[in-house]
């Protein structure tokens, strides 16, 4: 009885630890797509201002470049700690 126990209990584990790295792989897609749509709209913002104003072109590319940078940091970031799940899960 305590042995089928053990089983259930080893099963349930590695039921578990499957959904966790379905979920940090779900999570890096979030990551990504997040990014891409950060970037995206600072992108987006980043032409139409320097349409409307020109002469501020080289102020609005480096904060364009400051915020692009930040938001790959988050990026980065979040993508190591779903990668960290799914290496703790497996270990």
């Amino acid at each position: 009885m305590i042995e089928q126990a053990g089983n259930v209990l080893a099963a349930a584990a590695q039921v578990n630890s499957g959904l966790g790295i379905c979920g940090a792989g779900i999570g890096c897609g979030l990551a990504i797509i997040g990014a891409g749509v950060g970037i995206g709209l600072i992108g987006a913002s980043a032409s139409s201002a320097v349409a409307r104003q020109p002469e501020a072109g080289g102020r609005i590319f480096s904060g364009m470049i400051i915020a692009a940078a930040l938001v790959e940091g988050v990026t980065f970031f979040a993508l190591l700690i779903c990668f960290l799940t799914v290496f703790w899960l497996r270990g």
